[in-house]
């Protein structure tokens, strides 16, 4: 697997555009949002919005479940790179958000469950979940950073389309 790593990494080097790489090695990054999303590899916010490098900050954890790390790192992308819009994305077919309602966790997986579960409450049905796992992540966000535009939106794997809450 490392060597298929490698392979592609390769390729990109040859393939991808040096001239805006050495841009933003020299002149620093400008995102124009940050995106908070799921670990879930379905999910790629540069595919998703047709972005490329330098113009997303994105910050990925399953479940998109927010801690101090994230939060740090949101308030990082608005204080010192200028972020004007936070997106805090869920997603259909969420395996955390499964784990969660199903009650099957273990070790470390617990806190991101322990968090799906706060945001949840007892509602059963994966999609309500997932929305409200995102509202939840949203309020949170605004209650840190009352300065920041931050938005909902959950990401449909099957259609590609993202609604915005």
């Amino acid at each position: 697997m490392l060597e298929r790593l490698n392979a592609g990494n390769r390729r990109y080097v040859k393939s991808a555009d040096a001239a805006l790489r050495n841009r933003l090695a020299k002149e620093g990054q400008r995102p124009y949002a940050v995106v908070v999303t799921c670990s879930d590899s379905r999910v790629i916010p540069e595919v998703l919005f047709d972005a490329t490098l330098g113009e997303l900050f994105v910050i990925r954890v399953a479940g998109n479940v927010l801690d101090a790390q994230q939060l740090g790192s949101i308030q990082y992308a608005v204080e010192h790179l200028g972020c004007p819009l936070v997106v805090l994305l869920g997603h259909t077919g969420c395996g955390a958000i499964g784990a969660a309602l199903e009650g099957h966790a273990h070790g470390y997986i617990c806190a991101i469950v322990d968090g799906i579960l706060q945001a949840i409450g007892t509602e059963k049905d994966p999609d309500k979940a997932c929305r409200l796992n995102v509202l939840h992540g949203v309020d949170r966000i605004r209650a840190a950073l009352p300065e920041a535009d931050v938005r909902g939106a959950v990401y449909d794997i099957q259609s590609g389309a993202v609604e915005w809450l």
